[in-house]
């Protein structure tokens, strides 16, 4: 079954304080079991379970204000982190730092039109769009500047569509921030460039909620050139390559900034689930060589190195074919997901 998130920005600013409240004692919860499984890791050198952090939260939802579910909730995404991340105590979530976080599941609440019943309290959103299915759960979460959302997981009934017979390579870039096999090119403004001297003006003058307004902004646009540019993607092409690019590699180096801004991770994620959800496919391969290799007669004599990165077009010394560098990478990536998709075919020998 396929689900999908559907979030909606609520409405009345009234409903902060009492959200805010709420947010606050999921909070307590959640350090609670902080504590007693530090606790516990302490004497016993052994971790709490889901099932014994749920017996020691039972009933304090009703003076919490909380719905049962909804500490059962908060309970289960604990046990999950600290499974996951193996430590015998996580982050304090405080007031002050910890952005708000309600979570809830679907006997919990009540959806009509436009708004959302939580425990007997009715909050209102902008309905820019009906949901398409049930809802199974979600939750409430706060931004930086302090405006509330509500989230619902709804089961995806989406059909996947009819098939294009186009696929494609991507190679994802700085300056050209993607390039298709088939030399389409996917570029827009330097979104960290455009506003740093509005952003170092509000920093210098100390001005917190405007430092954080300029960063909203910059990550919405980010978002939305993100989201639009997948869209299209997903609704052109049967197949679609990406290499496996590191971002965190490159924030060590001197295009730390660039690549902050590129925003690679969330393109691939975005690129992932709606490709799931449309019924395509979507690989990530090794782009090793993918550069400096013809893609042609697959030798690689192309430029190689940091003083290199400044050619952006170059022949082969093999086979004699001109090349520019990005679609090249792009069409190397694409043959990768071939090669790989031939061995997967192939039986063993």
């Amino acid at each position: 079954m396929k689900l999908t998130t559907y979030r909606f920005r609520l409405k009345d600013s009234a409903c902060r304080v009492r959200l805010r409240k709420l947010g606050w004692a999921c909070n307590d919860i959640w350090n609670y079991c902080n504590e007693r499984n530090a606790y516990q890791w302490s004497f016993r050198r052994k971790l709490l379970s889901a099932f014994d952090l749920h017996k020691l939260t039972a009933g304090v939802g009703k003076e919490l204000g909380l719905h049962s579910q909804t500490v059962q909730a908060v309970v289960d995404e604990y046990a999950k982190c600290g499974k996951q991340f193996k430590r015998p105590k996580l982050n304090w979530r405080s007031r002050k730092r910890s952005l708000g976080w309600i979570p809830f599941k679907a006997v919990g609440v009540k959806v009509s039109a436009d708004s959302v019943t939580y425990n007997g309290h009715t909050f209102r959103f902008w309905s820019s769009r009906p949901l398409p299915g049930k809802v199974r759960f979600g939750s409430f979460a706060e931004d930086a500047q302090g405006r509330w959302y509500v989230n619902f997981v709804c089961e995806d009934l989406t059909p996947e569509r009819a098939p294009t017979g186009k696929q494609a390579g991507i190679d994802l870039g700085l300056k050209t921030l993607a390039t298709l096999s088939d030399g389409v090119e996917l570029t827009r403004e330097s979104l960290t460039r455009t506003f740093e001297v509005q952003l170092a003006t509000a920093q210098r003058a100390r001005k917190k909620k405007q430092v954080t307004r300029i960063h909203a902004k910059i990550k919405n646009k980010r978002k939305d050139w993100n989201h639009k540019q997948t869209t299209l993607l997903t609704n052109e092409y049967d197949v679609l390559v990406v290499g496996n690019v590191s971002s965190s590699k490159l924030k060590k180096t001197t295009m730390a900034k660039s690549v902050s801004d590129a925003g690679w991770a969330d393109f691939k994620t975005m690129l992932s689930y709606k490709s799931l959800r449309l019924g395509i496919t979507y690989l990530e391969v090794n782009e090793s060589f993918s550069t400096v290799t013809c893609s042609v007669c697959s030798e690689r004599t192309g430029p190689s190195g940091l003083s290199a990165l400044g050619v952006r077009t170059w022949g082969c010394s093999t086979c004699g074919t001109e090349h520019n560098r990005d679609q090249n990478a792009a069409a190397n990536i694409l043959r990768s997901a071939g090669d790989i998709q031939r061995q997967r075919e192939s039986p063993c020998l």
